[in-house]
């Protein structure tokens, strides 16, 4: 929570003006109990018009003055909760970007969706909601008791009785509801993770008809939900009735011994009403009071959630200022083993070979395999858990990781495009490059032909996702992306599956005839694909079970062979 308070720093100024001005409107409504007394009293019992009239514009004067400083203690407070939560978005966009695959994994989409939105809004409201009344409950509360000491000794130990039992109803619902508002939030956490889970995989549902059980599933999920939070808002909304119970039983005795000193004349009728005036006022504040507890107490909740976030160690080596950068692009595994956390065993065992610059590799293996494990190494987008990779003879870990993936080009296995339109999406891969060079890249990856018959061709608008192409398309554009930026490194993690065998073998001769020449790896199920790669690394339950040219393979490497096999049996 001190962290988050931290960001408030650069709004000084507003976190001081704003209470101020909440506690000179707390002063200012403090002194009109008084004035309606000297109306009833003095103007109304003799009946001086002139002393009603004047009254009545001192009352009028005092709600403007008040209603002002209203206004100003909301522009305030509000500018500095709305400024800290944008700064704190800010620097919480930042961090989770700067996670590890492994640390996100660890997270979840879903919980970090939630902090970024439905945390931050519960800490803004919070703290909107603190510097407005943190000082003006209290002043409220206290002030009337003391002001009514000033009316009556003797009625205002009514109000001293009545204080302490309205704070323990308050601060008792409090301790209840906390802990419950903290397993709200939970499985609003496990709600959206359904609803995220579902939304991108609608496609598949449609596809095996699973529409009904997922319905299902998150009905069930979503009445858990509802129930908590309607079990929470029962107790929470006992707080309303009983305080009401409280005050006005306190209101009956309180004109009941006021009835008794107007009838031995220690007490006016006008004194009466503004003690009743400062009960009401007690009242009102003390339920505000319960809104600020449960609004903090939820922001609480919600900024410890964030700072967990902010406050994680990441395994993304940091900046370092060495200038190590990619030359060559030679990668060399040394005995590298890779463990997930959480995994109860390892998903690469002792990998080690060596690609030369210029090279093109091709990663092969069945399903689960370690492929996709194997290049995510290069970019360090996990650490490994034993071993090191060297890429021009110096650990990964020694580079500034945004020196290093610069010098690589990577397509993922699942395309992954963004709204916006085909220039944008290439310049992702390099914001410097020009129209020519972001045509030559769509030629290399035989995307140039669909682009030209698109309406406005590199400003031809792609949905979310690429949702408006087909996969192939999406797969294409992707490699072109990572064409752009010229890599010393290129990676193609199964990027091909959703192309013919045409498109894919124009794809890969292409990639061969590249100018710069970058160290190349073909990940991929296909023996076809890796045919022409200069050396072959074969994997098998995350293990190397070989690795040389294409027809060293064949005569002795049985898993390459059974692969070669099923795929070109006539062959065999």
């Amino acid at each position: 929570m001190k962290k988050l308070i931290s960001y408030l720093r650069d709004y000084k100024k507003e976190t001081f003006v704003a209470p101020l001005f909440k506690l000179l409107e707390a002063g200012f409504e403090l002194i009109v109990p008084l004035i309606v007394a000297m109306i009833i009293d003095d103007g109304i019992a003799k009946g001086d018009k002139p002393l009603i009239f004047r009254m009545s514009l001192v009352l009028l004067s005092l709600a403007l003055i008040g209603w002002t400083c209203a206004v100003v203690a909301q522009y305030f407070a509000a500018k500095a909760a709305v400024g800290a939560t944008a700064k704190i978005k800010a620097d919480l966009f930042g961090k989770i970007m700067s996670l590890s695959f492994s640390e996100t994994d660890t997270l979840g989409n879903s919980t970090m969706i939630t902090r970024m939105t439905s945390d931050c809004a519960l800490f803004q409201n919070a703290v909107n909601l603190f510097l407005r009344l943190f000082l003006r409950a209290p002043i409220i509360v206290f002030g009337a008791m003391i002001m009514a000491f000033t009316i009556s000794v003797k009625a205002a130990l009514v109000f001293v009785g009545v204080i302490p039992l309205l704070s323990l109803v308050v601060f008792g619902i409090m301790q209840i509801t906390v802990p419950l508002y903290r397993k709200v939030q939970e499985k609003l956490d496990g709600l959206l993770g359904i609803t995220r889970e579902n939304l991108t995989g609608a496609r598949v549902l449609r596809a095996f008809c699973r529409e009904d059980e997922e319905i299902k599933q998150f009905s069930e999920t979503n009445k858990s939900l509802s129930a908590m939070q309607v079990f929470v808002g029962k107790i929470a909304g006992l707080t309303n009735p009983l305080t009401f119970l409280l005050i006005n039983t306190a209101i009956i005795v309180l004109i009941y011994v006021g009835a008794l000193e107007v009838n031995s004349g220690s007490l006016t009728q006008g004194e009466v009403i503004a003690l009743y005036n400062y009960m009401s006022q007690i009242l009102v504040e003390l339920i505000k009071l319960a809104s600020l507890i449960v609004t903090v107490t939820k922001g609480y909740a919600s900024a410890k959630r964030i700072t967990a976030v902010l406050e994680m160690p990441s395994e993304v080596t940091e900046e370092k200022n060495c200038g190590k950068e990619v030359t060559s692009g030679k990668v060399e595994f040394r005995n590298v083993s890779l463990t997930y956390k959480n995994a109860g065993a390892p998903s690469l065992s002792n990998i080690s070979f060596v690609a030369n610059p210029g090279e093109i590799i091709g990663v092969i293996g069945g399903t689960g395999s370690g492929k996709s494990s194997v290049i995510n190494l290069i970019p360090g987008f996990y650490p490994a858990s034993e071993g090191s990779v060297e890429i021009d003879g110096t650990d990964i870990s020694d580079y500034d990781p945004d020196t290093l993936r610069k010098s690589i080009g990577v397509v993922p296995q699942y395309a992954k495009l963004f709204r916006g339109t085909v220039r944008e999406n290439m310049l992702c891969g390099n914001e410097d490059a020009t129209d020519d060079e972001i045509w030559q890249a769509l030629k290399d990856a035989q995307a140039y032909d669909f682009i030209m018959q698109k309406d406005g061709k590199l400003d031809y608008m792609i949905e979310n996702g690429g949702k408006n192409l087909s996969g192939g398309q999406k797969q294409r554009l992707t490699v072109a992306r990572a064409l752009v930026r010229r890599p010393k490194i290129l990676i193609l993690d199964d990027s091909t599956s959703a192309l013919d065998y045409k498109t894919d073998s124009l794809l890969r001769k292409a990639v061969a005839d590249l100018d710069y020449k970058p160290t190349v790896f073909i990940v991929s199920q296909r023996a076809s694909s890796v045919l022409n790669s200069d050396k072959t690394v074969v994997l098998e339950d995350g293990e190397c079970v070989g690795y040389g040219s294409p027809a060293e393979l064949l005569k002795n490497c049985d898993v390459y062979r059974e692969i070669y096999r099923c795929q070109f049996p006539e062959q065999v």
